[in-house]
């Protein structure tokens, strides 16, 4: 993994920007007005409903585990350039945590998502990822090269999910030990992965109109809920001056942070950070990208874009600022101790904040049911994306398929996390992302050409 971090890390970088400016373009183009499907059609889902569904296929688990843990430990060992538990440090540290979770990674998710559902909706092709590159490799999308593209996208999105996975049996044993007192263990997260795959199982076999649908709107409301309440009962004022700070730092110093590294040190802060992370969402990108185009049939390019790239980057920062900045309060102002239980369990440092606040235990719970609702939508979309996949593109893949792939992500996910926990998640992520990176970059041209066809 060290090797992936040394050698490509600007490659990363690169490509996560271009990414997100490829998306500004197509939102104000001339292909703007374009629909995703026949000139006529409509969206199949409501706004609202639409969002639920984008957030908790592409961010939810992620936003949770990180909210409170990544601020507090980037004020702890802030990245080069500032000192160590400092006003500076503590500023940057919510200016970072917002960048990796806002423009960068709905980037990815946006362009891949786009290119699937022009190709499928407008040019009626295979959902599958190789024929997203139609007009440049034609019918070769069916033969051998075909197959490979669409073999690397299921590994990268096997592993990506393999790794939320991880994270978030970690987490609910993480919350529930906080709580309840029991144990925090190997042998706890595999209980719960075990209890979430017979959940999450149920849910797949209902379909995305029921199952998916119900559950990420259901969460969508549970998450607004607790972020209003930390909101009202943590340092109000000291929140929405820290979220407007946070915001305009991020939105000045946007291309800076886009393409920084530390090239006269070691890069190392980089390399476990921001590297590991766009790595993580290139490998989440065919599973959110193909999941996204499933439920965005009927939108225009610039609602897409808008839709897909701008709401998801505004709610994440909105809940960094909210929980990041909680969290952040509570260290300086040495209300807990959350640096020193996340330098061992970043899991434990969401359920610290919020258990410091008035009605904990009952802000407690409700992260529980969000982390466990969050987890269950990501498995459930994830084995459905698996199934298209692997099932020649058909929407409506058999439900053994799903069954199968849903028990491979668990399995999966176990032998990741007996092999060496977060460590073995992260290096898996930074592997199964680089080939797929390549890809999305090809993407990008292919799309544009067949867009151009369009005119």
């Amino acid at each position: 993994m060290s090797g992936m971090k040394e050698y490509f890390s600007w490659f990363y970088m690169l490509a996560t920007t271009i990414f997100v400016l490829t998306c500004l373009y197509l939102a104000i183009g001339p292909y703007r007005h374009l629909k995703l499907g026949p000139p006529d059609s409509k969206p199949d889902y409501s706004f609202f409903s639409w969002l639920g569904l984008l957030f908790a296929a592409g961010m939810g688990v992620g936003l949770v585990f990180w909210g409170v843990a990544e601020p507090v430990l980037h004020y702890m060992e802030p990245p080069p350039g500032y000192e160590a538990e400092s006003e500076a440090a503590a500023e940057a540290a919510l200016k970072y945590s917002v960048f990796h979770w806002a423009l960068q990674p709905w980037g990815v998710f946006a362009i891949i998502g786009l290119t699937m559902a022009f190709f499928k909706f407008r040019k009626k092709r295979p959902g599958l990822i190789s024929h997203a590159f139609y007009p440049l490799i034609g019918d070769k999308a069916n033969g051998p090269l075909g197959k490979v593209i669409n073999i690397f996208a299921t590994l990268a999105t096997a592993v990506g999910v393999a790794t939320t996975f991880g994270l978030s049996a970690m987490q609910v044993s993480g919350g529930i030990s906080e709580v309840f007192g029991t144990p925090n263990n190997i042998t706890s997260q595999l209980i719960i992965i075990a209890i979430i795959t017979v959940l999450f199982l149920i849910s797949a076999l209902s379909g995305v109109d029921k199952g998916i649908r119900y559950l990420s709107t259901s969460n969508i409301i549970i998450a607004g809920v607790l972020m209003i309440l930390v909101l009202f009962l943590g340092p109000t004022v000291f929140l929405l001056e820290s979220f407007t700070t946070t915001v305009g730092q991020y939105l000045g110093e946007y291309i800076p942070l886009s393409l920084s590294l530390d090239p006269y040190g070691d890069d190392y802060w980089f390399g476990d950070w921001t590297i590991f992370f766009w790595a993580w969402v290139i490998a989440w990108g065919p599973y959110v990208g193909t999941f996204i185009a499933r439920i965005s049939r009927g939108r225009t390019i610039r609602e897409f874009v808008l839709g897909v790239l701008f709401v998801p980057a505004l709610l994440g920062a909105i809940w960094f600022s909210v929980m990041g900045g909680t969290g952040l309060h509570m260290q300086v102002n040495e209300v807990v101790d959350i640096a020193g239980k996340a330098q061992e369990n970043e899991e434990l440092a969401f359920f610290l904040m919020l258990g410091n606040l008035p009605l904990g235990t009952v802000l407690s719970i409700l992260g529980i049911l969000l982390i466990a609702i969050f987890f269950i939508t990501s498995a459930d979309s994830a084995s459905y994306v698996l199934s298209v996949l692997s099932s020649k593109g058909t929407l409506t893949p058999r439900k053994i398929t799903k069954l199968a792939w849903g028990l491979l992500i668990s399995v999966t996910a176990a032998i990741l996390l007996l092999s060496g926990g977060l460590e073995a998640l992260r290096a898996m992520a930074i592997i199964a992302a680089l080939p797929f990176t390549v890809i999305v970059l090809v993407m990008i041209v292919s799309l544009i050409k067949g867009l151009r066809q369009e005119l």
